[in-house]
């Protein structure tokens, strides 16, 4: 059956981040990245670390890592955004039906040890897309839609086993 798209490199160095309201009546707390006070209404908790919303930023885009997410990425002392971390540390490969490069950050779909484009993640008889949840088949390396797959075994003489 059909999952929902995945990421072509999965990411281990990942960490959260929270949006934390400052008590009025509490101690301010230093930020990480400028070393001041944080006196905003808000900060940001990552890394076991305080900062103010505009000091956690992405090392490559200068993104404001609050804003575009819950996590953050790290690796040779970086903090990065996933785009950058996966375009950056990603694991690359080559999309089994067009044999093309998938760049790291691309979502993709996977079919036993097979990666697809999700354009690319299609019947190779009769380029029907799948949604999620359709079933397709793997076939001799080529991904089938039901009605080829069946066609295929009727061909071969014998019925496919409905479960």
């Amino acid at each position: 059956m059909l999952m929902e798209g995945e990421s072509a490199a999965a990411a281990r160095n990942v960490s959260s981040i929270q949006m934390l309201s400052v008590q009025p009546d509490t101690k301010p707390k230093g930020c990480a990245g400028c070393n001041r006070k944080i006196k905003d209404r808000y900060l940001l908790k990552a890394l076991d670390k305080y900062w103010h919303e505009d000091c956690l930023k992405c090392a490559c885009c200068d993104c404001r890592l609050g804003e575009v997410g819950s996590t953050l990425y790290t690796k040779a002392n970086l903090i990065l955004c996933r785009r950058d971390y996966l375009r950056l540390f990603g694991v690359t490969g080559n999309c089994a039906a067009c044999s093309k490069l998938i760049p790291a950050f691309e979502m993709v779909m996977r079919a036993k040890d097979n990666v697809y484009h999700l354009d690319c993640f299609a019947c190779q008889l009769c380029n029907q897309r799948f949604c999620v949840g359709d079933k397709f088949f793997l076939k001799n390396n080529m991904i089938l839609c039901q009605t080829d797959y069946e066609e295929g075994l009727m061909k071969e003489g014998y019925a496919p086993q409905v479960r």
